[in-house]
C-alpha cells in the first residue's frame, strides 16, 4: 500500500528529496510548484518505503490504508491529481550549492526575522557555507508566523517551529531577540558589523476593504484576530467583543476560515491548545456561535484551499453549511470534479435568513456571490451591506455585531528600503534589492513575503530563501559583497547600548521552558506569556 499525503502538507518539498523513486509532485522545478493546494504521493509508484513520512516537518504523511473515516478523502485527492496528467518521474539533474572560490568562513550574515521564511534562510547559510548567522527578532520571542499566524488548533502545521528550533544549537547561530532594527539600531549599524542583511520581515498589514463603515467599531482586520487568539504581545486592539450571535468574515481564504473555524470552535476543545488565555476566555463568555463567511465571488472562485475546506467540513463541534441561491446551487451541481465548487458537494445547501438571528447551535455559514459594499451602525457596527456580484445572486445585508476583514496582508515599508507601495514589496532581483533606479543595494537582501508578496504556505518560504542564499553567494563568489569593518564582539556590545533589554538565545529558551511547565500543569503544550514584560521577565529568571 502506498503513502498518502493529508491537511497539514506544508510544501516545502522536504519530502520530494528523499523519496528514492521520485514519486511526490509537483516538485521544485516543475511549473505547478508552489500553485497547488499541497503535493500528492503517485500510488502506482510509491513503493511503501516511508522515507517521505519520516522527512515530513509537519507529520502529513501517512500509510494509505490507515486513513479512515474523514482522513480517507485524502486517498482520493492523492489519486486525483494523478488521473489527468502525465508525470515523469525520472530524475532531474542535480543541482549543487553554489561554489565559492575560497572558504566562507568569516562571513557573517544578519537575518531579520525569526519566522519560516527568516529559519529557511538561516537553515540555507549553516548548511551551506561556514558563516556565522545573527537572527534578530523585534519581540522578545521567536517564532514568526509559526507562534503568532498558524491556528492554535492546527499543531501539526505547528510542528515545523521544532524543525526550526534544532538550529539554536548550532554555535554557528546566534540570536538577538526584543530588537527592532530600523528604531533600535540602522541597517548601517547592521552592515557595519556584517558581510550582509536579509530582510525576512513578512507581510505585516492587512489589505483594507475600501467601503464606507469599514472604521466602525466592532470591525477589526483578520491579522488583530489572529494575533489576539495567537497571544501575540504586540496585539495593537483590544480584544474582539463576542457578545453578539453572529459574527461575520469577509473573505474566504484560509486566514478567513481559520477565523471562522476559532470563533465558532468549543472552548473545551481549544483549551487543550496553546490559544491565549484571553481568548479562550472570551469563547467561554461569549454569545457568538454563528459566523457567516463572505465571498465576493462563486465557489469555483473561492481562496481557501482544498484541504482547509475538508478539514472544516468534518469538525464535530461546529455545522458548515452554504448559504443557498440559485447561481451558488447550479455552480455546484456542474463542477468539475476535484474543483473548488465540487468540493462542497457533500456541504448542506441551506435557505439562510441572514437579517435575523441565527439558529441556537454553532454553525458557519459559506455565502457566496455576495461582495461587500459598506457596514452600517451606530456605536459599533450592526449590519454588513452585501452587493449582488451577478444579476441572479442575493443582495441585501447580514445582521452581525462582529466584522472581522480577511482579504489578504500587505507588506509594510521597511526602515532604509526602497519600497514598492503598488505590490506592498521590496524590489528585488532574485532575493538581492535593487533601488528605483533598478541598481543593486550592497549587502542587503530580501526572502519571504516581504521579497514576493503574501502568496503561498510556510512550506513556499524554503525555496524562496533558497533562492536568495543563492544571490549573496554569487555576489560573495563575485567579490560584490565588502567586508564589515567591526566584527561579532563590537555588534553584540552596539546592542547592549542600544537596547539594554534584548534578550539572547540563554534567555528565549528560559522564556520557552516557562511557557512549557505552564502547559504541562494545565493539560496544554504551552501556555503563552502575551506580554512583553512578561516575556523579559521570564527570560531573565535564573533557573
Amino acid at each position: 500500500m502506498s503513502y498518502a499525503i493529508t491537511q497539514s502538507c506544508c510544501s516545502d518539498a522536504t519530502c520530494v528529496s528523499v523519496c528514492p523513486v521520485n514519486c511526490i509532485h509537483p516538485t521544485p522545478d516543475e511549473p505547478d510548484f508552489g500553485t497547488t493546494d499541497m503535493l500528492y504521493i503517485d500510488e502506482d509508484t510509491c513503493i511503501d518505503c516511508g522515507a517521505c513520512a519520516d522527512a515530513c516537518p509537519v507529520d502529513a504523511i501517512r500509510p494509505a490504508d490507515r486513513l479512515l473515516g474523514p482522513q480517507s478523502i485524502f486517498v482520493d485527492l492523492n489519486r486525483a491529481y494523478y488521473a489527468d496528467r502525465e508525470v515523469d518521474h525520472a530524475w532531474g539533474e542535480p543541482q549543487f550549492p553554489a561554489s565559492l572560490p575560497s572558504p566562507s568562513r568569516g562571513l557573517r550574515v544578519a537575518v531579520v526575522g525569526t519566522g519560516p521564511a527568516a529559519s529557511y534562510t538561516a537553515q540555507e547559510l549553516l548548511y551551506a557555507t561556514d558563516a556565522e548567522v545573527t537572527m534578530i527578532d523585534r519581540l522578545p520571542v521567536p517564532g514568526g508566523l509559526v507562534r503568532a499566524g498558524v491556528a492554535p488548533d492546527h499543531p501539526s502545521t505547528k510542528r515545523i517551529g521544532d524543525t526550526f528550533a534544532s538550529m539554536w544549537d548550532n554555535p554557528r547561530l546566534h540570536l538577538v531577540a526584543n530588537l527592532d532594527v530600523g528604531r533600535d539600531v540602522t541597517r548601517a549599524d547592521v552592515l557595519d558589523h556584517h558581510h550582509a542583511v536579509v530582510y525576512a520581515t513578512g507581510a505585516a498589514s492587512d489589505r483594507a476593504l475600501d467601503v464606507p463603515g469599514e472604521d466602525l467599531p466592532g470591525s477589526i482586520s483578520a491579522t488583530d484576530v489572529v494575533r489576539w487568539y495567537n497571544g501575540d504581545p504586540l496585539a495593537r486592539v483590544e480584544a474582539p467583543v463576542l457578545t453578539s450571535p453572529r459574527a461575520v468574515v469577509v473573505g474566504n481564504g484560509n486566514v478567513g476560515l481559520d477565523v471562522a473555524r476559532i470563533l465558532t470552535g468549543d472552548p473545551e476543545r481549544l483549551a487543550s491548545t496553546d490559544i491565549s488565555d484571553d481568548a479562550l476566555a472570551a469563547l467561554r463568555d461569549g454569545a457568538l456561535h454563528e459566523v457567516v463567511v463572505l465571498g465576493r465571488r462563486g465557489p469555483e472562485h473561492a481562496a481557501y484551499t482544498g484541504p482547509e475546506l475538508l478539514a472544516l467540513a468534518h469538525r464535530l463541534d461546529a455545522e458548515l453549511v452554504v448559504a443557498d441561491d440559485p447561481v451558488t446551487r447550479a455552480t455546484i451541481a456542474e463542477a468539475a470534479p476535484g474543483t473548488r465548487a465540487a468540493l462542497l458537494r457533500d456541504v448542506p445547501l441551506v435557505d439562510v435568513d441572514l437579517t435575523a438571528p441565527p439558529a441556537p447551535g454553532r454553525r458557519i455559514v459559506l455565502a457566496f456571490g455576495r461582495p461587500t459594499t459598506g457596514l452600517v451602525g451606530g456605536d459599533r457596527v450592526e449590519a454588513v451591506l452585501t452587493g449582488a456580484g451577478d444579476a441572479d445572486a442575493p443582495t441585501g445585508s447580514v445582521v452581525a455585531g462582529l466584522v472581522v476583514r480577511a482579504v489578504g496582508y500587505r507588506g509594510r515599508p521597511v526602515a532604509d528600503l526602497p519600497f514598492d507601495d503598488v505590490s506592498g514589496t521590496v524590489p528585488h532581483r532574485a532575493g538581492g534589492v535593487v533601488d528605483a533606479d533598478g541598481e543593486r543595494v550592497p549587502g542587503t537582501y530580501v526572502a519571504g513575503w516581504i521579497k514576493r508578496g503574501p502568496s503561498g504556505g510556510i512550506g513556499a518560504n524554503r525555496s524562496c530563501a533558497a533562492e536568495t542564499v543563492a544571490t549573496l553567494l554569487d555576489d560573495l563568489a563575485h567579490d560584490r559583497v565588502h567586508a564589515p569593518p567591526r566584527g561579532s564582539a563590537a555588534f553584540a556590545r552596539l546592542v547592549r547600548k542600544r537596547q539594554g533589554d534584548a534578550l539572547g538565545l540563554r534567555h528565549v529558551k528560559n522564556i520557552d521552558r516557562t511557557e512549557r511547565e505552564a502547559g504541562e500543569l494545565a493539560g496544554r503544550p504551552r501556555v503563552k506569556l502575551a506580554t512583553v514584560p512578561d516575556l523579559l521577565a521570564a527570560g531573565r529568571r535564573r533557573r
